[in-house]
Protein backbone atom coordinates (compact mmCIF):
# COMPACT_ATOMS: atom_id res chain seq x y z
CA UNK A 1 0.00 0.00 0.00
CA UNK A 2 1.40 3.35 -0.79
CA UNK A 3 1.05 6.50 1.52
CA UNK A 4 1.46 9.54 -0.83
CA UNK A 5 1.06 11.79 1.92
CA UNK A 6 4.15 10.79 4.13
CA UNK A 7 6.77 10.62 1.98
CA UNK A 8 6.37 14.31 0.75
CA UNK A 9 5.63 15.42 4.77
CA UNK A 10 9.05 13.55 5.75
CA UNK A 11 10.75 15.19 3.01
CA UNK A 12 9.37 18.61 4.14
CA UNK A 13 9.90 18.43 7.60
CA UNK A 14 14.09 17.12 7.28
CA UNK A 15 14.42 19.79 4.86
CA UNK A 16 12.85 22.48 7.16
CA UNK A 17 15.47 20.40 10.18
CA UNK A 18 18.11 21.40 7.58
CA UNK A 19 16.85 24.95 6.88
CA UNK A 20 17.03 25.88 10.55
CA UNK A 21 20.35 23.84 11.46
CA UNK A 22 22.06 25.57 8.28
CA UNK A 23 20.63 29.07 9.85
CA UNK A 24 21.71 28.54 12.93
CA UNK A 25 25.21 27.55 11.83
CA UNK A 26 25.27 30.26 9.52
CA UNK A 27 24.45 33.30 12.30
CA UNK A 28 24.13 36.77 11.35
CA UNK A 29 23.35 37.37 8.22
CA UNK A 30 26.04 40.48 8.10
CA UNK A 31 28.43 41.71 10.91
CA UNK A 32 27.97 45.37 11.82
CA UNK A 33 31.20 47.26 10.41
CA UNK A 34 33.24 49.74 13.42
CA UNK A 35 34.11 52.10 10.10
CA UNK A 36 32.68 55.64 11.59
CA UNK A 37 32.36 58.13 13.79
CA UNK A 38 31.93 57.08 17.84
CA UNK A 39 30.81 59.56 20.73
CA UNK A 40 33.64 59.10 23.57
CA UNK A 41 32.21 59.73 26.79
CA UNK A 42 35.83 61.44 27.65
CA UNK A 43 35.26 64.86 26.54
CA UNK A 44 32.55 63.86 24.32
CA UNK A 45 35.16 63.60 22.06
CA UNK A 46 34.26 62.28 18.43
CA UNK A 47 36.17 59.87 17.17
CA UNK A 48 36.20 58.56 13.49
CA UNK A 49 37.33 54.64 13.16
CA UNK A 50 38.93 54.01 9.82
CA UNK A 51 41.33 51.46 8.00
CA UNK A 52 44.86 52.48 8.02
CA UNK A 53 46.42 49.91 6.09
CA UNK A 54 47.62 46.05 6.54
CA UNK A 55 43.88 45.40 8.03
CA UNK A 56 44.18 47.26 10.47
CA UNK A 57 42.11 49.75 11.98
CA UNK A 58 42.67 53.14 13.95
CA UNK A 59 40.65 56.01 15.27
CA UNK A 60 41.49 59.71 14.70
CA UNK A 61 40.15 62.17 16.97
CA UNK A 62 37.63 64.85 14.88
CA UNK A 63 36.50 66.93 17.75
CA UNK A 64 35.77 67.46 21.57
CA UNK A 65 34.95 69.55 24.07
CA UNK A 66 37.87 71.84 25.77
CA UNK A 67 38.94 71.58 29.12
CA UNK A 68 39.26 75.14 31.24
CA UNK A 69 42.69 74.08 31.77
CA UNK A 70 43.73 73.17 28.23
CA UNK A 71 41.27 75.56 25.90
CA UNK A 72 43.61 74.61 22.88
CA UNK A 73 43.23 70.93 23.04
CA UNK A 74 46.65 70.29 23.30
CA UNK A 75 48.65 67.09 24.06
CA UNK A 76 49.92 68.08 26.92
CA UNK A 77 50.23 64.75 29.02
CA UNK A 78 52.09 63.46 26.74
CA UNK A 79 54.94 61.05 28.03
CA UNK A 80 57.05 62.87 25.47
CA UNK A 81 58.04 66.02 25.69
CA UNK A 82 58.23 67.02 22.42
CA UNK A 83 54.38 65.81 21.56
CA UNK A 84 52.78 67.78 24.27
CA UNK A 85 52.51 71.18 22.31
CA UNK A 86 50.33 69.16 19.34
CA UNK A 87 46.89 69.51 18.96
CA UNK A 88 44.49 66.24 19.79
CA UNK A 89 42.40 66.88 16.83
CA UNK A 90 43.56 65.09 14.15
CA UNK A 91 45.68 62.54 16.35
CA UNK A 92 45.50 59.05 16.53
CA UNK A 93 44.09 57.68 19.94
CA UNK A 94 43.86 53.89 18.51
CA UNK A 95 45.52 51.88 15.70
CA UNK A 96 46.76 48.75 14.73
CA UNK A 97 43.60 47.04 15.65
CA UNK A 98 43.18 43.51 13.59
CA UNK A 99 40.58 40.51 13.42
CA UNK A 100 36.42 41.18 13.63
CA UNK A 101 33.49 40.79 12.79
CA UNK A 102 32.86 41.29 16.71
CA UNK A 103 36.76 41.61 18.37
CA UNK A 104 39.96 43.41 17.11
CA UNK A 105 43.04 43.21 19.31
CA UNK A 106 46.90 43.55 18.69
CA UNK A 107 46.48 47.54 18.41
CA UNK A 108 47.29 50.43 21.29
CA UNK A 109 44.98 52.91 22.51
CA UNK A 110 46.42 56.41 23.54
CA UNK A 111 45.07 58.17 26.76
CA UNK A 112 45.26 61.78 27.00
CA UNK A 113 44.17 61.84 29.77
CA UNK A 114 47.80 60.71 31.34
CA UNK A 115 49.81 60.70 28.75
CA UNK A 116 49.82 56.42 28.46
CA UNK A 117 50.10 54.11 25.56
CA UNK A 118 47.92 50.87 26.32
CA UNK A 119 47.62 47.32 24.84
CA UNK A 120 43.72 47.18 24.63
CA UNK A 121 41.12 45.17 22.26
CA UNK A 122 38.02 46.60 20.48
CA UNK A 123 34.80 44.27 21.26
CA UNK A 124 31.41 45.35 19.45
CA UNK A 125 28.65 44.95 21.30
CA UNK A 126 25.95 45.69 18.67
CA UNK A 127 25.70 47.76 15.82
CA UNK A 128 26.12 51.33 17.79
CA UNK A 129 27.91 50.56 21.03
CA UNK A 130 31.70 49.50 21.11
CA UNK A 131 33.82 48.32 23.97
CA UNK A 132 36.80 49.90 24.13
CA UNK A 133 39.87 48.06 26.68
CA UNK A 134 42.99 49.40 27.46
CA UNK A 135 45.38 47.02 29.59
CA UNK A 136 48.90 46.81 31.04
CA UNK A 137 51.05 44.38 32.90
CA UNK A 138 50.12 41.70 30.30
CA UNK A 139 46.65 42.22 30.63
CA UNK A 140 46.43 42.33 34.59
CA UNK A 141 45.00 45.61 34.90
CA UNK A 142 42.64 47.06 32.58
CA UNK A 143 40.09 49.57 31.95
CA UNK A 144 37.31 49.67 29.59
CA UNK A 145 34.81 52.68 28.19
CA UNK A 146 31.71 52.03 26.08
CA UNK A 147 31.64 54.23 22.90
CA UNK A 148 28.76 55.08 21.18
CA UNK A 149 28.47 55.37 17.28
CA UNK A 150 26.82 58.41 15.44
CA UNK A 151 24.33 58.29 13.21
CA UNK A 152 25.69 59.96 10.01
Amino acid sequence: MMYPLSIPSVVMSRLAALTATLAALAGPAAAADITGIWLSPSRGAHVEIAPCGDDAYCGTVLSAKPAKSNPDLLDVHNKDPKLRGRPMIGARLMEGFKGGPEKWSGGTLYNPGDGHTYGGSLTLLDPDHLLLKGCVLFGLICKSQTWTRLSD
